[in-house]
């Protein structure tokens, strides 16, 4: 099952659970004496309502990220601080001053804790079985991702012993890769050795691996390096054992299922909520400059068209996030076909190909203006460029 389908069906269990917490707390306060919420169709529309706000507090705290890597008690933690924090707010938005300052709180306004004890019992339990179901699907040898020990010798044996005893991890070890020239014995326990260090970039392609488990069997920054540098651009995760955190200590954070430590290398350590506000960012921003200084895109689109023959912007495949293809766009700033004529070279200060109008552009950097657009797209960002190359 795809990472995506995963997510889809998390959702589906916050739905069920966010909506029938809702009907039950409606229940309950009829029961009490409490105003109607109204007809079937009428509280299965507020429901509705309440879910979106509850999906985007829930995304808002990272409740949809790596979800299935935590334990239970960890899960359960997340859940809870997501829902305090998202009553929280309903409280506050749904704070009468004249009323509640004036008068004792009601006890209608007090019910508001009812709700925030069994949406946190509902979603939690939803969210606890379908990890419970997954573990157990693992264990069945469902869903593991493909996953390669870097290293030769007791410690990575020792790794694949680990991993084998505890298959509800979700690894599926399908071979080693020796930090030198390839070893004596060809495999461990009918594992292969897929082969050196020098190649793992490609073997990561070819076996379409999912994640990385570094065991080295002595200290090895150069070797460490090695490893990350052919995963650059791969979409793989990368753990290690323990005992080399300090050498990429501050670009790590612990993993640990089943009492089983691994060190994660290089993860995403930016919030969810940060990474959702610097995206509001890039877009708002890019937004406000391609709108409101449209008329005056659209003169040098107009000038880069008169002043030399060709096409208005200049597009060239770059390498993003995970290894993604994107063309990245300017406005052109030489003559047409210039690498054709001179072939990839590194742009001079008196370059002959570029146009008189180019020249302009290029002093100001306004010939970029247009990578707006891959900014808005998710190609780039306008703080940690997400290229690599």
């Amino acid at each position: 099952m795809s990472k995506t389908s995963e997510k889809i069906i998390l959702l589906l269990i916050d739905f069920i659970t966010v909506n029938l917490t809702f009907f039950v707390w409606c229940e309950v306060r009829s029961s009490m004496g409490f105003a109607s919420a109204g007809s079937f169709s009428r509280i299965l529309t507020l429901s509705v309502l309440v879910f979106l706000f509850w999906l985007f507090n829930f995304i808002f705290f990272g409740n949809y990220r790596t979800w299935f890597t935590r334990s239970r008690t960890d899960e359960f933690i997340s859940v809870v601080k997501a829902v305090t924090a998202g009553v929280i707010i309903i409280f506050l938005i749904t704070f009468d001053v004249q009323n509640d300052f004036s008068h004792p709180v009601s006890l209608s306004r007090i019910m508001i804790i009812s709700y925030w004890g069994m949406l946190i019992l509902f979603v939690a339990l939803g969210r606890i079985l379908l990890w419970s179901v997954k573990r157990r699907l693992l264990s069945l040898g469902i869903g593991r991702r493909r996953t390669l020990i870097v290293g030769w010798g007791e410690k990575s044996k020792n790794l694949y012993d680990q991993v084998s005893s505890a298959p509800a991890l979700g690894y599926d070890i399908i071979g080693f890769i020796t930090p030198g020239t390839k070893p004596m014995k060809s495999s461990y326990k009918h594992i292969p050795v897929k082969g050196s260090l020098d190649r793992l970039g490609s073997i990561i392609q070819k076996e379409t691996i999912q994640e990385i488990l570094i065991a080295f069997s002595r200290r090895s920054e150069q070797q460490l390096e090695k490893v990350i540098a052919q995963c650059d651009g791969t979409p793989v995760g990368l753990k290690i054992v323990p005992d080399l955190y300090d050498v990429i200590i501050g670009q790590a954070r612990t993993n640990q299922i089943y009492g089983f430590p691994l060190i994660e290398i290089l993860p995403q350590l930016m919030p969810t909520w940060e990474l959702i506000v610097k995206r509001l960012a890039d877009i708002i921003f890019s937004l406000i400059l391609l709108v409101c200084f449209l008329p005056l895109w659209i003169l040098f689109a107009v000038i880069i068209r008169l002043d030399s023959k060709g096409p208005i912007f200049y597009k060239q495949k770059r390498v993003g996030k995970d290894g993604k293809i994107f063309n990245m766009i300017k406005f052109r700033s030489m003559v047409s076909g210039a690498e054709k004529m001179t072939g990839p070279v590194w742009a001079s200060y008196n370059d002959p190909r570029v146009t008189q109008f180019g020249r302009f552009l290029r002093k100001f950097r306004l010939d970029e203006i247009p990578q707006l657009i891959n900014v808005i797209k998710g190609d780039m960002s306008w703080i940690g460029n997400t290229t690599t190359n």
